[in-house]
């Protein structure tokens, strides 16, 4: 699947979003290594912070790829993390921001 995701952008949080976009590249990257690690209680920090900050940027998906992130976490579920770090990265590699004024 490589279909574009417009997310339309207050003009107000436009300086903001690469830095919020970066971070939530870092945290797929960290994912694999927590994973690994097997520190579910970072993994599952990471999850409720995407959880809690996506949606207040315009993010919605990345609010529910932390929900199941956390989730995951909980449950001790190294699978679905991988699932949901996959789809993290999937979903950002096709992001395009439209900042409206």
């Amino acid at each position: 699947m490589n279909d574009r995701i417009a997310i339309h952008v207050d003009a107000d949080l436009e300086e903001l979003i690469p830095g919020f976009l970066d971070n939530r590249h870092k945290d797929a990257a960290r994912l694999a290594a927590l994973l690994e690690a097997g520190d579910f209680a970072e993994i599952r920090r990471i999850g409720h912070s995407m959880k809690g900050a996506g949606g207040g940027y315009g993010f919605d998906a990345i609010t529910d790829i932390g929900a199941a992130i956390e989730e995951a976490a909980l449950c001790r579920d190294a699978a679905a993390i991988a699932a949901s770090a996959v789809e993290l990265s999937d979903y950002l590699s096709r992001v395009d921001v439209i900042i409206e004024p």
